[in-house]
């Protein structure tokens, strides 16, 4: 890499002065420290922008307006299959504060809910009422909408050439057969899962506005770079013409990825009338509009020898992801436990529902909740300890233990036995439903993996100004994890500053280039692109105090805002003192380099739940949850605690809560609010501990950091469910485990 690439300095004289050295680029990065050797990461940084939140300075895309703006609403199909034989959209083009009206579909409506046309108007009431005056034909014809319903024979097809059941995935390796045979327990389950609906706090929208040709948008979005890729495909334009900019968001957990219907909307709203145009989607719109959880029927099969060690493990899974595909919800089974023979079968169920989408670890959530329930009856028929089963059959390499690549880091160990200890293993019932009375106690316990290893190419630039304060740029995006704040720790500890110290400029698509937040991508790919930048501007610094202090920059050190010897760095030179000398502001350029080949990376957990069952009601109470996840080094021990809490706090209003109900008749949803949707509140979150074993994975990048957006969530249900197992004697196999289908689970085992 030449000095130009490194550092935009067109000083090269100077460059050399400063830097006797040479390139900072080719300067050995330092080795990594132990987890306890760093000032401020790892440990409990407040977020830097927690005071403008809850203060309410922080700005949402709700909160935006703009003199001369419209508010821009969308007509919805209220049939789930029909044909659009007409749109007359003058009724409202000749309502006073109307300024445009768009047809937005053709043909065929496969759900309730699908856009057919939109109005731009001076107020949210205008739009409304214009709305209500577009006149739409439609030929009404037949849907379906379970996913039972969609698989018998004659039922009506949802999608054009293609069948209501289609195979996903085919996945196996081994012998099936022969596993099974060489097996001496066999067990089969089948699970299920509900559609779990996303509702972020902050609603989707966006607010579009051009200049001549260049295309400004306001977006609450999980993608600023994504967006602008997908508004210059739709609209026909340049990427470099669009800018997609995010400032704050409530909250998107896979809904707000990528470039959305009504973002478009606005855009050609926009650009029709020439004025900035809002579009803010109801809770209702956000209910059924905006995609959900696909929905899970699994059926699994596992073989054991009479130690607990796996022969076989075999899945059939239907997923039903409305007029989308849905999730594979293999990879757990696939991935998680040493077994040689093992075989995967999925099929993709289509209704007349809108599209599933990502929602927080898509596919690995429902399949945990069947891996792990299968084995939690696994070592109750074994008379096994459940966590002695999970270890007899640990795996070192990907593929169950069958691949090529080994874990570049696995502390999945560590995490079982510092859950188990915190939640205090050793009290749970040694054979489920052991108890007696009517409130029965259970400890249940379910394993994690997900990716998390992040995106190489990332980047993120560094500038020092002449007065000494530092800013990071990064065309990343916060979607409420503090982002803002690992960024500012980063820096910070590299440069010997504070978080407090730093500026940080994300959220605009014109920065540069980050992935999507989703996946559990952003901290392992925006960290390492921010400390990569910072490490050259410290190597720069460095150099340039040397030259000063007429002492060798391996002997130069950064600290308390100083550059100066080791020996006393109390005695150097402050960084601004430094900075006054600079011709002009300093900018370093950051990268996250490519993962080290021939491994795997990928996160691990396990989480620990205890629970209280009342036999009478069916109710269950979450009592505490323990939740150890290995993600390699910890970045900001407040903000990744706070991500556990949220993820635990997800996974429990699925298992005990979440359920999109649907009017078969009719083809709506029945609960589309937050009323009748139930989320879990403060009332019902339990005592949560996360724990981390905090151990750098130094094969994956340059802060051995690993994601932990998904983790958290991943195991809770799975966990929940296996602890009211161990509490009644029988595996609800379902959830949300609603206190009808608890009770009813008990029947089934008193042979009611």
């Amino acid at each position: 890499m030449s000095k130009r690439q490194m550092i935009e300095d067109p000083y090269a004289e100077y460059w050399a002065q400063a830097n006797p050295q040479g390139n900072p680029a080719a300067a050995p990065k330092p080795a990594l420290s132990t987890p306890g050797g760093f000032k401020h990461i790892g440990a409990a940084t407040p977020r830097v922008d927690g005071r403008m939140i809850v203060t309410g300075q922080a700005r949402y895309t709700h909160d935006l307006f703009f003199d001369d703006m419209l508010i821009g609403a969308i007509l919805r199909s209220p049939y789930a299959c029909a044909d659009v034989v007409s749109i007359d959209l003058g009724p409202a083009l000749a309502l006073p504060g109307v300024k445009a009206a768009l047809k937005l579909k053709e043909g065929r409506v496969r759900w309730a809910g699908e856009q057919i046309a939109a109005v731009a108007a001076v107020d949210e009431a205008t739009a409304e009422e214009a709305l209500g005056l577009i006149k739409v034909e439609y030929k009404v014809l037949p849907h379906v909408m379970t996913e039972e319903a969609s698989r018998a024979a004659g039922a009506p097809q949802v999608q054009e050439q293609q069948a209501n059941v289609i195979k996903s995935n085919d996945y196996s390796r081994g012998d099936i057969a022969k596993g099974f045979q060489e097996a001496e327990v066999v067990l089969e389950r089948t699970y299920r899962t509900s559609w779990e609906v996303h509702h972020p706090a902050e609603t989707h929208s966006s607010v579009a506005s051009w200049e001549d040709d260049d295309l400004t948008v306001w977006d609450s979005t999980q993608a600023v770079q994504g967006v602008r890729d997908g508004l210059a495909r739709s609209l026909g334009i340049p990427a470099g013409r669009v800018r997609v900019i995010k400032h704050y968001m409530g909250g998107g957990f896979g809904s707000k990825l990528g470039v959305n219907d009504y973002t478009v909307v606005a855009a050609r709203l926009a650009r029709e009338t020439g004025r900035p145009v809002k579009v803010v989607l109801t809770r209702r719109e956000n209910a059924f509009c905006v995609g959900y959880r696909p929905s899970m029927h699994n059926t699994v099969k596992a073989g054991a020898k009479k130690d607990g060690t796996l022969t076989a493990l075999q899945m059939t899974n239907y997923n039903c992801g409305g007029t989308g595909r849905g999730d594979r919800c293999s990879e757990p089974l696939v991935e998680v436990y040493k077994c040689p023979n093992v075989k995967v079968e999925e099929y993709s169920v289509f209704v007349n529902t809108c599209p599933s989408r990502a929602t927080r670890a898509p596919g690995h959530t429902q399949g945990t909740l069947a891996l792990e329930g299968l084995m939690e009856e696994l070592a109750a028929k074994l008379g096994l300890d459940p966590l002695e089963l999970r270890r007899k059959n640990y795996s070192g390499k990907e593929r169950g233990d069958t691949g090529t690549a080994a874990y570049s880091l696995k502390a999945l160990e560590q995490c079982y036995k510092l859950g188990a200890e915190k939640i205090g293993w050793e009290r749970r019932n040694k054979k489920p439903g052991a108890g007696a009375g009517r409130f029965r106690t259970g400890i249940g316990m379910a394993s994690q993996i997900w990716p998390g290893a992040g995106v190489p190419g990332t980047r993120a630039d560094l500038k020092i100004y002449s007065d000494g304060s530092v800013e990071v740029e990064c065309g990343t995006q916060d979607i409420g994890t503090g982002t803002r704040t690992h960024i500012a720790v980063v820096a910070a500890e590299t440069l010997g500053l504070e978080p407090k110290d730093i500026s940080v400029e994300i959220g605009n698509s014109d920065l540069p280039w980050a992935p999507n937040s989703g996946g559990s991508l952003t901290a392992p790919s925006v960290a390492p692109a921010v400390r990569d930048a910072a490490l050259k501007a410290a190597e720069f610094l460095k150099g340039l105090a040397a030259k000063k202090l007429n002492v060798a920059p391996a002997e130069v050190v950064l600290e308390n805002k100083k550059v100066g010897p080791k020996s006393d760095p109390s005695k150097g030179l402050e960084i601004r003192e430094l900075a006054r000398t600079f011709p002009r502001p300093m900018v370093f350029h950051g990268e996250r380099a490519d993962n080290t080949p021939g491994f795997a990376y990928q996160t691990f957990g396990a989480q620990f739940a205890e629970v209280e069952v009342d036999t009478e009601t069916g109710k269950i109470r979450v009592k505490k949850v323990v939740a150890a996840h290995d993600i390699g080094r910890v970045l900001n021990r407040l903000t990744a605690e706070s991500q556990v809490v949220g993820g635990v706090t997800q996974g429990l209003s699925a298992a005990l809560f979440e359920e999109k109900v649907m009017d078969e008749a009719t083809g709506t949803m029945v609960n589309p609010n937050l009323h009748d949707y139930k989320i879990a509140t403060v009332r019902d979150i339990p005592e949560i501990v996360p724990v981390f074993p905090d151990v750098p994975d130094e094969r994956l990048n340059n802060l051995g950091n690993k994601g932990l957006g998904e983790p958290p969530r991943i195991p809770a249900s799975a966990a929940i469910a296996n602890a009211v197992f161990n509490a009644v004697g029988v595996h609800v196999r379902e959830i949300p485990m609603t206190p009808s289908r608890v009770l009813a689970a008990l029947k089934k085992k008193e042979g009611v």
